[in-house]
């Protein structure tokens, strides 16, 4: 079932969604769009704190995932299974499950959602189209978009359980 939603994705390839979503994807690389979203909050004192907690959700995100879950689960990638698919991005060296640009995008926009709703609504959506992008250019199944979505919010939620109940947003005097 999950080869033949990836199958029914490739139908839908042109020239300009093949741009766009390798781009998109691009942007989850190494958490970089997350890690400078948390950066930029560090710099603004209202929102220092959460920052801080995109950071703490982030590495929480980077020990779960990419170093005991992939390891642990093995997984192989659907591009490592049906190599006749052309892929438009390089084939990835580590194991498929959970998508870690998925997941480290949940775990990001559930902090950021804790310090300031609205950009965590964005930040969500953008999580969701990297996931999304995953699909599209065959290097995971859908259940590992579906797992890191899901371990990404608990992830955010430990990070914020970590830090205690105390408001995120800073007030400003």
């Amino acid at each position: 079932m999950e080869f033949a939603i990836l199958d029914s994705l490739q139908k839908i390839h042109t020239p300009m969604l093949d741009t766009i979503m390798t781009s998109v994807t691009k942007l989850g690389n190494s958490g970089i769009i997350w890690i400078l979203t948390g950066i930029v909050l560090l710099c603004i004192p209202k929102y220092r704190k959460g920052g801080v907690l995109v950071m703490l959700a982030l590495i929480l995100n980077l020990i779960l995932g990419n170093l005991i879950l992939k390891n642990l689960i093995a997984r192989e990638r659907p591009c490592w299974i049906r190599d006749g698919i052309e892929l438009l991005i390089a084939v990835p060296r580590d194991y498929s499950f959970p998508s870690g640009h998925t997941m480290s995008g949940f775990a990001a926009a559930t902090a950021i959602w804790f310090t300031e709703k609205r950009l965590g609504i964005a930040a969500f959506l953008l999580a969701a189209l990297i996931g999304f992008s995953r699909l599209y250019l065959y290097v995971h199944f859908p259940t590992d978009v579906l797992a890191g979505a899901v371990l990404g919010i608990l992830v955010g939620i430990a990070a914020k359980g970590l830090l205690g109940r105390k408001k995120i947003k800073q007030n400003t005097e």
